[in-house]
């Protein structure tokens, strides 16, 4: 295709089938767990979205940056189903240690958790991530290979399967005063749907040859390796709050309400923080489709002569979209919120404009990314990541015992600002691409503007509020509209 715009345009359309959409739809399961026929208290919700915190965190160790490296090294080498080989091997040998080790000590793990008396969520987790980990190099061969149709396949056959066997079983089979059964209906349905991945992409284990090219790998790992403990650091990020929450609370309530409810507490703290988070990641849903388009596209781009004049009108068109998110989002919290129909978990929603702005950052920061992973300066990210970490951690651990979940998402906020400004200074000195901070500094502030302009005047909620808010989103739209095909 002749203008590579509209090349990452269609890819990212198609990934956005399985993503977008897929995410959506797995997103109306929301709605049903914090329902009263399902988790009508907060703190049972508290401990799904606490599980899947670790899974999060256990995938990017898992596939320990391979994805990345499996696409450069495919992409400078001949040997294309040899790299592959052994990247996938080398994944396989991991995560089979992996599961093991869960297997043997799954009750200590559950224990130190604090789910010791359900250690069976421990296995149940280990099965998910194990699965997935080594189902994602395959799903990177097709998208490496722009089988984008057959991957959205793949995706929306699993989260599909997904969907019907939660309904299935818990509006069927639950017994709502048992939140535990829930639970384990939750991580089996998800294993038997993530066993869909290998089952379509089963040529690919079939074909794999028990031969490790032990140099190949250590190019790669040296590589990767730096990837990897940026993700590491990055999904710590991501994801750690959730788990400091719990922790941090069950411990600074402990002495004044005892075992049993200074852990209700905790988990409930969890379970409205985790719901609101899902209505700011509605900004993530667009991140997800348009990172799996763009990552190969970006190294595709990389031997072009007009690669910055491409970067740079990619990342404008990028903020101006992040910041509708934040506006559509957040001038519609009034509707949106009933997303989530339990009233139990709406004190939360205070938090949902902060995390959104978050979100925002975090996705330009994942956009100027490119510089250190074209460059092979990877160590940079994991400078960044590592230091978000640490102030990610150092923060929640100082405020969570008195703020809660406010502090999880101010700390958020502050975390992914500052990994943006710091990977664009980085990267101006040592991979230059010439961001238009002009167009930046008028969609971010007009976007805030509009949205603290609305905090002041608050409308009732109703008919006027609605045109009102829409009016001046669409407005925001005509201004991104204008300014790019004025330079267009």
């Amino acid at each position: 295709m002749s203008n590579p715009l509209k090349k990452l345009a269609g890819q990212t359309a198609v990934y956005g089938l399985s993503s977008i959409l897929g995410r959506f739809l797995n997103y109306l399961l929301v709605p049903l767990y914090t329902s009263s026929l399902v988790f009508k208290d907060p703190a049972d919700y508290g401990i799904v979205s606490e599980l899947y915190a670790w899974v999060a965190f256990l995938m990017v160790l898992l596939t320990f940056g391979m994805e990345t490296a499996f696409f450069k090294f495919r992409n400078e080498r001949d040997d294309k189903e040899h790299v592959f080989n052994s990247s996938l091997l080398s994944v396989l040998l991991i995560n089979g240690g992996f599961l093991t080790l869960i297997i043997l000590f799954h009750q200590s793990i559950a224990d130190r958790m604090l789910f010791g008396n359900n250690p069976e969520y421990i296995i149940l987790l280990g099965v998910i991530v194990v699965i997935d980990a080594v189902s994602a190099l395959p799903l990177a061969k097709l998208r490496a290979e722009e089988r984008a149709k057959r991957f959205a396949v793949i995706q929306l056959s699993s989260i599909a399967i997904n969907i019907g066997l939660n309904l299935i079983l818990l509006l069927l089979f639950f017994d709502k005063e048992n939140p535990e059964q829930g639970v384990r209906f939750i991580l089996i349905a998800n294993i038997i749907a993530s066993l869909v991945k290998p089952a379509f992409v089963y040529k690919d284990f079939l074909n794999l040859t028990f031969k490790l090219d032990f140099t190949l790998i250590k190019l790669m790992l040296r590589y990767s390796f730096p990837l990897a403990l940026a993700g590491f650091a990055f999904i710590i990020n991501e994801t750690i709050d959730r788990i400091l929450l719990k922790h941090l609370t069950y411990s600074a309530n402990l002495e004044e309400l005892g075992e049993i409810a200074s852990l209700k507490a905790a988990e409930a703290q969890v379970g409205i923080y985790s719901a609101s988070y899902k209505l700011a990641m509605l900004v993530s849903i667009f991140l997800q489709a348009y990172r799996y388009a763009a990552e190969p596209f970006f190294f595709a781009e990389a031997k072009s002569k007009d690669r910055n004049k491409t970067y740079v009108k990619v990342m404008n068109y990028f903020i101006g979209a992040v910041f509708l998110c934040f506006l559509a989002v957040s001038l519609n919290i009034d509707i949106i919120k009933h997303f989530i129909p339990n009233p139990n978990y709406w004190e939360g929603l205070k938090i949902v404009p902060i995390l959104l702005l978050a979100n925002v950052f975090l996705g330009i920061y994942i956009n100027q990314s490119i510089w250190y992973k074209l460059s092979g300066q990877t160590k940079y990210g994991a400078y960044i990541a590592i230091g978000g970490a640490i102030f990610t951690v150092g923060l929640n651990v100082a405020f969570i015992p008195t703020l809660g979940y406010i502090a999880c998402a101010w700390v958020t906020l502050a975390v992914y600002g500052g990994q943006m400004v710091a990977s664009y200074l980085l990267g101006q000195k040592h991979y230059p691409i010439p961001y238009n901070l002009r167009k930046f500094g008028l969609y971010s502030s007009v976007s805030l503007l509009i949205f603290l302009t609305f905090q002041w005047i608050d409308i009732e909620f109703g008919i006027v509020q609605l045109v009102v808010h829409n009016f001046f989103i669409v407005g925001f739209i005509g201004l991104v509209w204008f300014m790019e095909k004025l330079r267009s």
